[in-house]
């Protein structure tokens, strides 16, 4: 099943930026773009700019119904999400029918609860559709975006750091660490790469990290399992903002795995604070 010219994408949109970043490009492509926002965690202002309705979660039967009157053929899952509670969830009648199965995606972590809720939609005639094929445009090129570029030194923490990833990958944790002059530093938990970038800028207050500011590098990419049409790891302005914070020497993340949010943004930052972005080979 594809969707034509004629059928817009329906985009399940969560917080931040980037599903209005995806709905722009399906636009300029010609496609099209209906948002499906969630309420509590789309932004009510910039939703604004689309055709839209409100969802809340739980609601598969509303959210489909909404999607097939619009004549969307495929859907696609992007932006923040912080995952509910079973009691926080208001479930409609389709959901209701649908309800074993949605106990068992959340028995998992977060790969495991998207996949699961991925194939009950399928179920129910639509295709989901990831970012590399609605919005490639927003996908992390490979090589140096901003002007400086990785060191030696650099280079072996990203090597050590993917390494790291590697390893959590069966756990279902992450998607970012931090590596300084070998040493991984601190791993991606829950609260996200904001606030593991934070806590290694407490760290260095504290003097728990003495190396010299300028050296270690933000390594993101996706699990090794992990299915590549959701929550795909993401970089932007607040990212360069936080490593800055934190006196590392940049920012390494996978090619075509990876997205990057207002990328104009995040170069002309990372320019002004002379630190590197890199796309590294998927």
């Amino acid at each position: 099943m594809s969707g034509g010219p004629s059928s817009p994408v329906g985009v399940i949109a969560g917080s931040g930026v980037l599903p209005f970043a995806v709905a722009r490009s399906l636009c300029e492509q010609g496609r099209g773009a209906f948002i499906l926002g969630i309420r509590g965690h789309c932004d009510p202002a910039l939703i604004e700019q689309f055709p839209h309705c409100w969802i809340s979660l739980g609601q598969l039967g509303r959210a489909t119904k909404l999607a097939r009157a619009e004549g969307c053929k495929q859907l696609l899952f992007i932006g923040g999400l912080i995952r509910p509670a079973l009691s926080e969830i208001r479930l409609d009648l389709k959901t209701l029918r649908v309800l074993p199965r949605v106990l068992a995606a959340f028995r998992g972590g977060d790969d495991h609860l998207l996949t699961g809720i991925a194939r009950i939609i399928e179920a129910e005639g639509f295709q989901l559709i990831g970012v590399a094929e609605a919005a490639p445009d927003l996908l992390m090129p490979e090589g140096n975006i901003a002007s400086r570029a990785p060191d030696d030194a650099a280079r072996r923490d990203i090597a050590r750091g993917l390494e790291a990833l590697c390893a959590m990958a069966p756990f279902d944790v992450g998607q970012a660490v931090v590596v300084i002059d070998g040493n991984v530093t601190a791993l991606e938990d829950i609260e996200g790469t904001d606030a593991l970038l934070a806590r290694v800028a407490g760290l260095r207050e504290r003097r728990r990290i003495r190396t010299a500011r300028g050296r270690g590098v933000l390594v993101k990419a996706p699990k090794v399992t992990q299915d590549l049409r959701f929550d795909l790891p993401t970089l932007g302005p607040r990212t360069v903002e936080g490593v800055v914070a934190a006196g590392l020497a940049g920012i390494a993340t996978t090619r075509g795995r990876s997205l990057v949010a207002e990328a104009d943004k995040v170069i002309a930052a990372a320019d002004a604070a002379g630190i590197f972005v890199t796309g590294l080979p998927a």
